[in-house]
């Protein structure tokens, strides 16, 4: 169950494992450095936005809910993982931000958490090539530290991002997004990648393949979930995202509030809706239309019980664990892909 009506800060959550994350960013900074004073300073700019660190902080806590040790130590105040783990939780989030900067480049985006992205401050080709530094530095540090299994579990999830960029296109490019096209957009774009967090921290520490398989599903759910909530939060004008409102519409996507009220609605309605999609980029009196549209049809709330379907989903994989800190901050972590407005 949810913690109903108990509003949950990502610094609750952060708790249990908060040496971790401190020694986590230390980690980083010995790790990512650059040649030359151009590359460096755009590396130190896009690491310095890497936002609330969802990933590395689920990488920590499974590797703590899945490891012996953690049960002897003092939550919080003690380091329970290890740098085999610290590897771990910035393999995936190295990806990730390489992953937005590229995502931006092909979007043409402006901002990225309510800072100029890096193409628009450096333009779209330097920001190509400090995605790719990025990704390169990631796995030659993977390969360095022979930590084979671990960058040989993740290597597919870059695969799966970049398939999951192309339906994407795909699919805004012909206006034929359907629910079960959408559910495979973000599973790839986004779920995959989290899941592969949980299930690196649970590998990282030695877990039995039925953990890891566990975590991997979990991540999964939540990811779904994060996505889910994500495109919800494009309809509200009142969300703190950073992003524009309606922004999907702009760039043409078909996400879960729109699909829920297409499916409700006639074929000539839906017809009508298309074409208006198609000028959302340069008319605003379209996009107002489709958010009324959606707003109408309940859109949000019916994404919104989706959502709800896949972090039950992801509780009921955690409730095969004892309780623990490490357990209650991942039972947290459902309920603040739940309620975020950011």
């Amino acid at each position: 169950m949810f913690n109903a009506g108990v509003m949950i800060s990502i610094d609750v959550i952060r708790k249990p494992i908060l040496a971790d994350l401190e020694a986590f960013d230390a980690f980083v900074a010995d790790n990512f450095s650059a040649e030359g004073e151009l590359l460096q300073e755009m590396l130190t700019y896009a690491l310095s936005s890497r936002g609330k660190g969802v990933r590395p902080i689920l990488t920590m806590l499974a590797a703590s809910l899945c490891s012996t040790q953690s049960a002897t130590m003092e939550v919080g105040t003690e380091r329970v993982c290890s740098k085999r783990t610290y590897l771990a939780a910035m393999l995936v989030e190295m990806i990730h931000t390489a992953s937005l900067i590229h995502d931006d480049v092909l979007d043409d985006a402006a901002e990225r958490r309510g800072k100029p992205s890096v193409n628009a401050k450096w333009q779209s080709n330097m920001a190509v090539i400090l995605g790719d530094y990025i990704l390169a530095r990631t796995m030659s540090l993977g390969m360095a530290s022979a930590q084979y299994d671990l960058v040989s579990y993740v290597g597919s999830a870059m695969a799966t991002l970049c398939e999951g960029e192309v339906l994407q296109s795909q699919h805004a490019n012909s206006y034929d997004t359907t629910r079960d096209a959408y559910f495979d957009i973000i599973y790839r774009k986004t779920a995959s990648l989290i899941g592969v967090a949980a299930a690196l921290g649970a590998l990282s520490v030695g877990a039995s393949r039925e953990e890891v398989d566990r975590m991997r599903k979990f991540g999964e759910a939540i990811g779904m979930a994060f996505q889910i909530q994500d495109d919800i939060l494009d309809y509200n004008r009142h969300n703190n995202t950073g992003k524009p409102v309606n922004n999907d519409l702009r760039e043409h996507k078909i996400t879960l509030p729109l699909i829920e009220v297409m499916e409700r609605t006639t074929e000539e309605r839906r017809a009508e809706v298309i074409e208006k999609l198609k000028r959302c980029d340069v008319d605003s009196d379209a996009v107002d239309a489709i958010q009324h549209f959606v707003d109408e049809g309940r859109g949000a709330e019916h994404a919104s019980a989706t959502m709800h379907a896949y972090l039950s989903r992801a509780m009921h994989l955690l409730a095969k664990y004892p309780e623990s800190p490490y357990r209650e901050a991942m039972m947290n972590l459902c309920t603040f892909i739940a309620e975020r407005d950011m």
